[in-house]
């Protein structure tokens, strides 16, 4: 049995560990599920396995089969899973992720659910990296995954194609990271509006969560906005983050957002 769910637009295979292991999961495998024309479809694959008493370790790897650390969108739905799967009872339950142990709330039904961060390095300035057209800054931070941030003037104007170009500077390392893209609302009052080139998926995405913790973060930072923040994504549903600041750190990181069940069958690839 699969199960397919979306967090606000990113969508993802999830599967039940207590029927299937990750290393029977290859990259070319991984691959093939997550195509969108002969297989499943979806920007990453999840296996879901009970640990402890309220503990589930969620495996993750993206759409090209590689192994990714953690993924906001991804720890929302599995939340909301796991609890459809009794692999956990009440609203609360960790999972652990090879970023560290997530804390995740759900209320009861609904789709709605919250996964609590490790703390996080204040986002910095790389030193070299160059600040394109309608672009004021960028900076790069860690949550969980690597992520570089770009503050734009205008969200429908910038060219996705430069994602691609960033995602890959030696300046971000050799996995190199994702690439956020902010700005405000037209009218200042709304909330912000994100786009995300995601590596492994190596396009857009409809949402990230990770990264939108990544771009509040500098946001809060620079004093450009005030926590807790929330972000429209390309997907529709809103993610909001909250977090305190305290030397150097970002602290009690929440993300909030949807983790809706779209549908479950059977796969009949290899």
């Amino acid at each position: 049995m699969i199960y397919k769910m979306t967090g606000s637009g990113n969508d993802f295979v999830m599967l039940d560990g207590r029927s299937t292991q990750p290393d029977q999961w290859p990259a070319t495998r991984v691959a093939a599920l997550c195509d969108r024309r002969n297989g499943v479809g979806a920007d990453g694959l999840v296996i879901l396995t009970p640990d402890a008493p309220g503990t589930v370790r969620m495996t993750y790897w993206n759409a090209d089969g590689s192994r990714a650390a953690m993924c906001g969108n991804a720890a929302l739905c599995s939340a909301r899973l796991s609890l459809y799967l009794e692999m956990a009872s009440g609203g609360d339950l960790c999972l652990l992720t090879e970023a560290g142990v997530v804390r995740a709330h759900c209320e009861p039904g609904g789709e709605r659910a919250e996964v609590n961060f490790p703390d996080v390095e204040l986002p910095a300035e790389l030193p070299g990296l160059p600040v394109g057209a309608g672009e004021r800054w960028l900076e790069f931070a860690l949550v969980g995954v690597p992520h570089l941030v770009v503050r734009v003037n205008d969200i429908e104007r910038i060219d996705i194609g430069r994602g691609r170009i960033l995602r890959h500077d030696p300046r971000l390392g050799d996995a190199g990271a994702n690439v956020n893209f902010i700005a405000p609302p037209a009218d200042r009052a709304g909330p912000w509006l994100i786009r995300t080139y995601e590596r492994g998926v190596e396009a857009e995405t409809l949402a990230c969560g990770t990264g939108t913790v990544a771009s509040a973060i500098s946001l809060a930072a620079r004093s450009e906005a005030s926590l807790p923040i929330c972000f429209r994504t390309r997907g529709g549903p809103e993610l909001t983050v909250r977090a305190e600041l305290r030397e150097g750190r970002a602290i009690n990181v929440w993300l909030g957002g949807q983790g809706r069940l779209v549908f479950r069958g059977v796969w009949e690839g290899p």
